[in-house]
């Protein structure tokens, strides 16, 4: 039995391993080079049998160690971010097909700065490397620094600004208006240089009076509350079918009714307030979610790599817990402490401190399920989620304690524990660890790292839901599990569906949609081996590339405002895009065009523009893209279809997440209709 603090001794090695930033160490500091110059110096430990890759890569080969600067006053780069000192060892890569410049044991990287305001110097930013040896790489995450004037070297002096073609294209930071963010990013494209000649005035206005006019397609975008309900209540009944929880039914019941034998009427008003403590106790848990991370943050949370990263450890954690790796137990002097609470008081206090003991106790078994939950419900977007997901576990949770002190009769008909208790566990950590893996490949899209591409993805699920067929059929075992005698008719069944799930989805590994699967897996675009020719491409992933192209094609534009982490984005694109009536529209007569919004690139500078009274900081494509769904279109959730005529008017209603093949077909054709008058 291991204790809490052990739980998270392990999530945290866990997490650390996921992001795996132990191959290369960096430290920065700045060195005066006279003249109100200094360089800003990133060097770097590398672990032995790792390599970095230097700051100068051809097209098409690994990630180059770079520099971005995030905030940049009283000072100016000057020239180029390049090694120092130690030279990169140059190499001809059979993978890549070049020659590659590497560093090993240790590397020195410069980038030179002038000093135009002492007193107000100040720089952010971070560096960028990507650590490899024989076998594997990890994802060039970044390395932040930050200096402010009261580091600057004692010795440094100020110069005169020297104003310079570097130093012009260097700055990394610009102020625009809503309409000059259309011309900040341009994407590489055999017409992206006509892209100057549209009015991006026009094109970035806010059209929200006359979407008001038209209205709204389609149904509701994220998970619904309703549904975020729904999940927490199939959670909270499956928690009773635990080890932790079962046993405890007939307990507390009897203990009920032994307190009041000859009041049965009392006894079951007890077990009233004992299933309203216990809901009050777990939507309590899911507000304290809200309150810790805030609103802003449970709408970033999706598309974090930081949290996807830690989300997906914690669900492998959970998944070891159930398969019998180890106990998720909390300390004991906290149940001890409960159950002194409720025997010293009395009437519904001491009955709330017994409510309180059945979730400590239960721990074990509820932790996992509600960890997930309140995952899930917390990267739905929804500020309610967590609580409304609380509330449907403990309704669930609730439920038999007041029935069967209503019906105390129907506790002789209540299944016996046994074995079966703890195959509910192993079957949920099975289910655990598929869930995991949507995280990191979460994480891996919107980075770009290119390492959990659809095929890894959909060969774990295999193999997952093919060991999950093959343990309901008595043929793994693990701790805690009986010997089977004989497969009872339900767990048949259950390995039926698990192993015709894994078949279903090895067409998949060809290139296969798998509707089924599209609100987990990866995109198909990122499988290298694709046989189906079905589904449907954007033209660009730019606004304004897509709209010169429109205009040179004499096409209305469709945006499809979608993101990586967007599960019902990846619904409708397996459900509906693939149809063939819808597929021949996207693909002959609109030019779509496809903006992430969880992006992570990042832009060539930093663009502050005036948002609600407040600035706010574009860094990212995924920034930018987001800003131009709220300020010209007033939303923000995805997906999120327009379509536009040549100067950004909106040509119909607006659609959001609706899985009707029919009601998208009237949307696309209404902007058609609307383009030609």
């Amino acid at each position: 039995m291991k204790s809490l603090t052990t739980l998270f001794g392990f999530l945290f090695l866990l997490t650390s391993l996921a992001f795996a930033q132990d191959e290369a160490t960096w430290s920065f500091s700045l060195e005066d080079k006279g003249k109100g110059e200094i360089d800003l110096v990133a060097e770097a430990k590398i672990k032995k049998g790792w390599h970095l890759y230097d700051t100068d890569i051809p097209d098409g080969g690994p990630s180059p160690t770079q520099l971005s600067f995030d905030k940049v006053t009283g000072a100016e780069p000057v020239g180029e971010f390049h090694a120092d000192g130690k030279q990169a060892t140059v190499k001809y890569d059979a993978i890549f097909q070049m020659n590659i410049g590497t560093f090993q044991d240790n590397a020195r990287f410069v980038q030179r700065i002038r000093v135009t305001d002492k007193a107000g110097f100040s720089i952010q930013g971070d560096v960028r490397a990507q650590a490899c040896d024989n076998s594997s790489c990890t994802p060039p995450l970044p390395h932040d620094f930050s200096f402010t004037a009261a580091e600057l070297p004692a010795t440094v002096t100020v110069a005169a600004p020297v104003v310079s073609a570097a130093s012009e294209t260097s700055l990394p930071l610009t102020t625009l208006s809503p309409a000059q963010v259309a011309d900040s990013l341009q994407v590489s494209s055999p017409i992206a240089a006509i892209s100057a000649e549209i009015d991006g005035d026009g094109l970035w206005t806010p059209v929200i009076d006359e979407l008001q006019v038209f209205g709204v397609k389609g149904g509701t975008t994220g998970m619904s509350l309703f549904w975020i309900f729904l999940s927490g209540f199939i959670g909270g009944l499956i928690a009773l079918v635990t080890p932790c929880v079962w046993p405890m039914i007939p307990m507390t019941v009897s203990f009920f009714l032994k307190r009041n034998k000859t009041e049965k009427k009392k006894a079951v008003t007890e077990a009233l307030v004992y299933g309203s403590a216990i809901i009050v106790i777990y939507v309590v848990l899911g507000l304290l979610v809200t309150g810790i991370f805030g609103s802003s943050a449970l709408n970033n949370l999706a598309t974090s790599a930081l949290f996807n990263l830690i989300f997906f450890a914690l669900l492998v954690v959970f998944a070891i817990a159930f398969f019998g790796g180890f106990d998720l137990v909390l300390p004991s002097r906290w149940t001890n402490r409960m159950d002194e609470k409720a025997d010293k008081t009395s009437g519904a206090l001491s009955i709330f401190f017994m409510a309180f003991t059945l979730v400590l106790v239960s721990f074990s078994c509820t932790g996992p399920i509600i960890g997930t939950l309140l995952v899930e419900a917390a990267v739905s977007g929804n500020i309610l989620g967590p609580a409304i997901g609380m509330l449907g576990f403990a309704i669930a949770l609730a439920i038999p304690f007041v029935l069967f002190a209503i019906f105390p009769s129907w506790l002789t008909n209540l299944p016996k524990s046994g074995g079966w208790l703890n195959s509910v566990k192993v079957v949920l950590g099975f289910l655990e660890l598929a869930l995991a893996l949507k995280f990191l490949s979460v994480a891996d899209l919107a980075y770009g790292w290119g390492i959990f591409d659809r095929e890894v993805f959909l060969v774990l699920w295999i193999v997952i839901f093919t060991l999950l067929g093959i343990y309901l059929l008595g043929k793994l075992k693990f701790p805690g599990d009986n010997d089977l005698r004989h497969i009872t008719v339900p767990r048949l069944f259950l390995s039926i569906v698990s192993l015709a799930f894994a078949i279903y989805m090895v067409p998949g590994l060809w290139g296969a949609p798998l509707k089924a699967t599209s609100a987990f897996s990866p995109p198909l675009y990122t499988q290298d081996f694709n046989l189906y020719n079905g589904e449907v491409h954007a033209r660009t992933m730019d606004y304004e590339t897509g709209v010169a192209m429109a205009k040179q094609q004499d096409k209305p534009v469709l945006i499809d405002f979608s993101g990586y982490g967007c599960v019902n984005c990846r619904k409708m694109e397996a459900s509906v895009w693939t149809d063939p009536r819808v597929k021949n529209i996207l693909d002959n007569e609109y030019i779509l065009i496809t903006l992430m919004v969880d992006d992570k690139t990042r832009l060539p500078e930093i663009i502050e523009v005036d948002e609600n009274e407040r600035t706010t900081r574009l860094k990212t494509v995924g920034d930018k893209w987001s800003y131009l769904q709220r300020h010209k279109f007033g939303a923000n959730a995805q997906p999120y279809y327009i379509a536009l005529d040549h100067e950004g008017k909106p040509l119909s209603p607006s659609y959001a997440y609706d899985e009707s093949v029919e009601k998208y077909l009237e949307f696309l054709q209404a902007g058609l209709t609307n383009f030609k008058k």
